[in-house]
Formats: structure tokens, C-alpha cells, sequence
């Protein structure tokens, strides 16, 4: 199976990272492949059996929108490594910045010996998040460390202990944060007990509750003062858009709402932008979308093209709280990956990503709106720029998981990356790179259609 190959039709950006690839779905073999079969074996021999692999392929190149797996199939790429590979996997500007750092040194650990790459870093991010107050920034490894640190920031600056998430959120795996977030599985079950103080609130759901953005925050803040109370409350943390809970998008003025009891309380309001920060939806940061200025900012997934980095971001005199040494770890902002995400920042301004991330917004719109018409089982389509996804219902208007399932695997089986989410696993999520080809892109829809003619 081989399909057109298509170069990028919008000015704004080219195949990046592994250029030479031909941009084209093609099939020379059955997925999995036999070599990708052999991996399979071998992944099940030697890796623990919880951690899962959802694509049943071994990747050998990847960049612009595609990804050639180790048996020469090459296929579109719909998940960016969930939100990583914003720039495209193997962008120049980041590998130069890697080959060029690599070659001076690997690491000192910047609370031994620092290095001006951090700072520069540090710097930026403080320059490109919302709000002209004077700010700071802390370097981390994974999502899930930013956000344990935004928490223990909040805590010492304001303290007080308790801390606020939200229905269908999502915040990673460590203990802290499986407490923060709200699916069981796969994330929760068999773990506990988990990290005290955690309280969930309703999130504003506008598909499933129908409620404006000030309803929808006159109830969870009714939850909040009912249920924990602002005088002992630390903080509320939040993603501007839900990522794994489905890609919900809230109703306009419920985060302003939120921000605005926070700021009355003495709470700190933290925004995690770990999947929708660095132009996926279309701004730097998806608070933006709302006018919002985040007390403090969580990042990691697409800062350094695709080496592991993450940032808390905020106002200096709560970001400054903490005690000499409170913050660090041994790779925390590592000279590698702040030499990556420096070279990642030069590809979103250089290539106008913002820019192309609203494109391919109208052209996911478009394709998705069609889809629609045929089929009402798309009882949803949401998300901004190159975060957009679908949920599927069955004739009732109930989730349909199964579906989502079996659209999924056709998807897979055909050659296009698609991740499934939301709590009741019922959400087709788009994250392409935003490097990805208009025609690709289109493509990628067109089979997600088939494949549901096929279900």
C-alpha cells in the first residue's frame, strides 16, 4: 500500500528532523511487521509487563509528519510522541544545538557547577509565559516533577497544605501526582494510598454539562469552599485544556473565574501547560487563550523537541519562597536537554509555529466537520490549533469506548498514529507535529472516516 507523497503546502513550515524521509503513508508489509514482531518478543522477554505499548510497531526514523518503523512502513503520525515532537522529530535547530553541546559536555549538575544553558532557558520561559511581572523559573525532568514542585512551592510560600484538582485531570505517575489525578486505570489502580491533602472539584465540561464558564465556577468553587475551605487551602492546579481526560475545553470565563477566587484567597493557581504548552494550541501557552496569568506554570512534553525537560514557571516571590537547595536534583535541567529546548525555541519563532498550529486547526475543523455529518456517532469535536479531538457516542449519546477502540486499532493497522483518551476512553485525540504536511494531515483524517465506515 502506498499512498501520495506530499510536501508541505503552507509557508510556515517544512519537513523537519529527518528531511530526507519521503513524506508518504506507505505499507510494505503488514503492521506489525516481522521485525517489528521480533522486537515485540523480545520487549516481552525483557521489559516489565506494565509498561504497555499502544502502536504494535518499533520505530526507526521519524520527521516531518511521519514515522518509518523498522520494517520500512512508513506511517502518518497523529501523536507527536504525545505532544512532544511540536517541531517535528529531529528538527535542525534542535539536533545542531544537541551535536554542538554534546561535544563540550554531557553534565556537571547545575547545583555543582552551573552552566549558562540553564539560565538562558530560565530566561526565556520567563520572557515567553503570560504576564510582564517579574518572574523565576525552576529546570525538572518529566511533567510529573514539575508539577510535584509546583505544589511544594505553593505550600511553602502560602503555608498551607491542601490542594485543589479537577474532575477528568491528569498530572502523571508519581505518588503525588496519581493523587492529583482523577482516572483509576490505568494510572491509579493498585497504587495507593496515595499523597494526602489531594481534593477534586468539578470541572467545567460544556458537551456533557451545559453550563456557561460562570456556572461551571460558581460550582466547583462552591465545591471547594464547602469541602476544604480557602484558609487552608495551597493551591489549585489545572490544565488549561485536559489532555488525557478527554481534551476538554472549558466554557469561556471559568478559568478567569477561578484565578480570580484564587487570587481573593491567598491560593496559588497553577496552570499545567505540560500538553498544551509551546504553540500546540495555537498560542505559546493555552492560557493565553483565556486572558489568564498563571501564578505559576508547569511544562515539559514539547520544550525540547523530544529530550526529557520540564519547567515551573511563576511570579518571583513565590517561585523565590523556597530555601536555598528546597529545589534541584541531579538532572534537572541537564546541558543537553536546555541546548535542545534552546534550539526548539529558535524553530517556533523562526518557522512561525503559532502560526502553523492555527492552520492545521482549520484544516483538522474542516475534515472533522464532514466526518461529522456522515456520522452522528461524533457527538463532539473540540481543542484548539493542533490539539483537537473527537468523542464518539453510541445512538443513546453514551460513550462508546468500544468504538473508540476499533477505530483506533484500523488507524494503527493502516498506517496512521491516533491515541485514544478521556475517562471513559471514548476521545480520538490529534496531536500532529506541527510539522506535518497539509495533504498528510488530511490523509490521516480521511482513514480515521474509513475506519469508521468500517465500525
Amino acid at each position: 500500500m502506498t499512498m501520495t507523497t506530499d510536501a508541505p503546502t503552507s509557508a510556515h513550515a517544512t519537513p523537519a528532523g529527518g528531511p530526507s524521509l519521503p513524506q508518504e503513508r506507505k505499507l510494505v508489509t503488514s503492521i506489525p511487521g516481522p521485525k517489528s514482531e521480533a522486537l515485540i518478543a523480545r520487549k516481552q522477554a525483557a521489559v516489565s509487563a506494565g509498561v504497555g505499548t499502544m502502536m504494535p510497531i518499533y520505530a526507526a526514523a521519524a520527521g516531518g509528519g511521519v514515522i518509518v518503523d523498522v520494517d520500512g512502513n512508513s506511517l502518518i503520525d497523529l501523536g507527536s510522541g504525545i505532544a512532544v515532537t511540536n517541531v517535528g522529530n529531529a528538527d535542525p535547530h534542535v539536533t545542531a544545538a544537541v551535536i554542538e553541546q554534546v561535544q563540550r559536555f554531557t553534565h556537571t549538575c547545575f547545583t555543582v557547577t552551573p552552566y549558562d544553558g540553564y539560565v538562558e532557558v530560565a530566561e526565556a520561559l520567563n520572557r515567553l509565559t503570560p504576564g510582564d511581572q517579574a518572574k523565576r523559573t525552576a529546570l525538572f525532568n518529566s511533567g510529573a516533577e514539575a508539577v510535584e514542585n509546583a505544589i511544594k512551592i505553593a505550600r511553602y510560600f502560602t503555608g498551607k497544605s491542601a490542594v485543589v484538582a479537577f474532575d477528568h485531570g491528569y498530572h502523571g505517575r508519581t505518588n503525588l501526582t496519581m493523587a492529583l489525578t482523577a482516572k483509576a486505570m490505568p494510572y491509579k489502580a493498585g497504587f495507593g494510598p496515595f499523597a494526602p491533602d489531594v481534593y477534586r472539584a468539578p470541572m467545567s465540561y460544556p458537551y456533557r454539562d451545559g453550563l456557561s464558564g460562570a456556572e461551571a465556577a460558581a460550582r466547583a468553587i462552591h465545591t471547594i469552599e464547602k469541602q476544604i475551605g480557602a484558609d487552608r487551602l495551597a493551591a489549585i492546579i489545572i490544565e488549561p485544556i485536559q489532555g488525557e481526560g478527554g481534551f476538554v475545553v472549558p466554557a469561556p470565563g471559568f478559568l478567569p473565574a477561578l484565578q480570580a477566587w484564587a487570587n481573593e484567597n491567598n491560593v496559588v493557581f497553577i496552570a499545567d501547560e505540560v500538553q498544551t504548552g509551546f504553540a500546540r494550541t495555537g498560542a505559546m501557552f493555552a492560557s493565553e487563550h483565556e486572558g489568564i496569568v498563571p501564578d505559576l506554570i508547569t511544562m515539559a512534553k514539547g520544550i525540547a523537541g523530544g529530550l526529557p525537560l520540564a519547567a515551573v514557571t511563576g511570579k518571583a516571590e513565590i517561585m523565590d519562597a523556597p530555601h536555598a537547595g528546597g529545589l534541584g536534583g541531579t538532572y534537572g535541567g541537564n546541558p543537553i536537554a536546555t541546548a535542545a529546548a534552546l534550539g526548539a525555541l529558535r524553530a517556533y519563532d523562526e518557522l512561525d509555529l503559532l502560526g502553523r498550529a492555527r492552520e492545521l486547526e482549520a484544516i483538522i475543523v474542516d475534515e472533522l466537520t464532514t466526518l461529522q455529518a456522515r456520522d452522528g456517532r461524533i457527538g463532539d469535536i473540540r481543542g484548539r490549533g493542533a490539539m483537537m479531538a473527537i468523542e464518539l457516542v453510541d445512538e443513546n449519546g453514551a460513550p462508546d469506548a468500544a468504538l473508540t477502540n476499533a477505530v483506533a486499532k484500523h488507524c494503527h493497522v493502516n498506517g496512521v498514529v491516533v491515541l485514544t483518551c478521556g475517562t471513559d476512553g471514548n476521545v480520538i485525540r490529534l496531536l500532529p507535529p506541527l510539522s506535518i504536511s497539509d495533504g498528510l494531515l488530511r490523509e490521516g483524517i480521511r482513514v480515521i472516516g474509513e475506519a469508521l465506515e468500517a465500525n
